[in-house]
């Protein structure tokens, strides 16, 4: 009777040994700020690639603009973006961690995070692109924005 119990509390934990939980955690941006254009700091000590493009893309899906500032923040720039993306590696990098800002001057109005649990486990969904990964984060953060 041991020998049946078993093979199927084996299957159990290796199949949630397989399969890793992704987190993502948003507060959204509120329609109340009427946001038409973002500024986004560009983080140079990111290297995940296509990740700046992924979130300007998710921007443009939701008719905002934007523009992509490296030291101070231009003048004009009412709402701004700061962001960071952390890569792993096993086989291949890929994106495991990821934060967005979103300030109004300099207020934090709005915060999303993906975040790989266990750095992905055996799952083969590690390895999906950024877009695939970033553009429901953003569309969540956006969810006001249509």
């Amino acid at each position: 009777m041991t020998k049946t119990l078993s093979f199927p509390i084996t299957i159990l934990a290796l199949s949630l040994f397989v399969s890793a939980c992704t987190s993502i955690e948003v507060a959204q941006v509120d329609g109340s700020h009427k946001l038409v254009h973002v500024c986004i700091k560009e983080n140079e000590k990111v290297i995940v690639n296509g990740f700046l493009n992924t979130i300007e893309d998710g921007f443009k899906r939701h008719l905002i603009t934007t523009e992509i500032y490296t030291r101070s923040k231009p003048k004009h720039c009412e709402y701004h973006l700061t962001y960071t993306a952390l890569r792993s590696w096993d086989f291949a990098p890929y994106l495991s961690h990821a934060e967005l800002r979103l300030y109004k001057r300099n207020s934090r109005i709005a915060y999303a995070e993906y975040h790989s649990n266990g750095k992905g486990g055996f799952s083969l969904m590690k390895w999906a692109s950024v877009k695939s990964k970033m553009t429901p984060v953003m569309d969540e953060f956006l969810a006001e924005y249509k």
